[in-house]
């Protein structure tokens, strides 16, 4: 599934392939979120313009609505949203666990309160699998135990091993009901404890997976631990799995993170900034609301090739945007996630010629991450 290319010579950085049964990736690669099988403000379409050939969608989301018959029923979620190319299907793990208060976790399963209804259900990994199967999902992930920065070293343990627990019994259950066109990937949680993550990391790996999914991290820890724990894992992980940095990122952090080794990321901050009125540039993040660009005749970027650039200007742009007429809020999304795409696409050509570093560099003192 994922075909080694190339490595940096002075940093984790790696320059690879991933193929599904639905796509193949270039990687280090970036996928957008489709929460709830559409991505906010941008048609999968505009995707397939700009040769982005993976999303991730929600199976929580997607389990509570429109069910996980409705999507079965209409031939899986390739056919219901018209999407082509890789998806990957998140658990739900992070965002049934962020409802403190409103579930009960033990051995067996999650129990706990929808979000939209209020309705209680009880999940277990095995029924986790099975609504991803359901689905349709390219890429299958187990159900997790994740845990804030700040737990002890013991609570850490306790999830981790949990996980694992959770794991193994997912891929038993994955076994028991094979479909060719899935692969699996596993979880690797353990806090910001290197035994934990090192523990994590090996259950992983012995228990039959496709790829390797970071969780637990950019959860309120500090930097210098977060990319620490990141490091261990390139450096004690099989070189043949790919690595995926789940809910990841910012421009400087990807960077930071594929210095460490990750090789996939997915975020909402593309499509979210957007919809508020923050665009990214190669200079940095714009607010296009701002009084700054009333008159402002230039394209969002003038290095940018997307459309929206080479169509409109910020002050016609920022115009858009306090009128509140949807069109607005549709081009800065498909500016940002052309964007992002973009700036992944220069990484992996830095990386094809052995300049990744100073790539880095470069971007890094011209990119300015306050807003403006």
């Amino acid at each position: 599934m994922f075909k080694l290319l190339t490595s940096d010579t002075f940093t984790k950085a790696r320059r690879g392939i991933f193929t599904s049964a639905h796509s193949s990736f270039d990687t280090p690669a970036f996928f957008p979120v489709a929460t709830q099988g559409a991505i906010k403000g941008l048609t999968f379409k505009a995707l397939g313009e700009m040769e982005i050939n993976g999303v991730l969608m929600n199976a929580y989301h997607l389990f509570l609505r429109p069910g996980t018959e409705v999507v079965k029923n209409a031939g899986g979620l390739h056919k219901f949203t018209g999407f082509p190319g890789t998806i990957i299907t998140d658990s739900g793990g992070y965002q049934i666990f962020s409802l403190e208060g409103f579930r009960k976790v033990t051995d067996e399963g999650v129990t706990f309160q929808s979000h939209f209804d209020g309705n209680t259900f009880m999940l277990t990994p095995e029924e986790v699998i099975r609504i991803q199967r359901d689905l349709g999902a390219s890429i299958i992930v187990p159900l997790d135990e994740c845990v804030k920065y700040g737990v002890s070293e013991k609570e850490a343990k306790s999830a981790a091993e949990r996980t694992t627990l959770w794991l193994k019994r997912s891929k038993d259950y994955m076994e028991k009901n094979q479909r060719a066109d899935q692969l699996f990937f596993g979880i690797v949680q353990g806090s910001v404890f290197p035994e934990l993550r090192e523990y994590s990391l090996n259950e992983v790996q012995k228990a039959g997976i496709d790829g390797i999914c970071i969780g637990g991290l950019s959860v309120g820890e500090p930097q210098d631990l977060r990319y620490n724990m990141l490091s261990l894992i390139a450096q004690k992980a099989d070189s043949r799995y790919i690595r995926y940095f789940m809910g990841y990122g910012r421009p400087l952090d990807i960077l930071e993170a594929i210095s460490c080794g990750a090789d996939l990321f997915d975020c909402i901050i593309p499509t979210r900034y957007a919809r508020t009125g923050t665009v990214y540039t190669n200079a940095g993040k714009i607010v296009i609301r701002n009084a700054p660009y009333l008159a402002d005749y230039e394209p969002l970027d003038k290095e940018c090739t997307c459309y929206v650039c080479k169509t409109h200007s910020r002050a016609y742009l920022r115009h858009l945007f306090n009128v509140n007429e949807i069109a607005g809020t549709e081009l800065l999304v498909y500016h940002n996630v052309f964007w992002y795409n973009n700036f992944l696409k220069r990484i992996r050509a830095a990386l094809d010629v052995g300049r990744f570093l100073e790539f880095k560099k470069e971007f890094t003192s011209n990119f300015k991450e306050e807003n403006a």
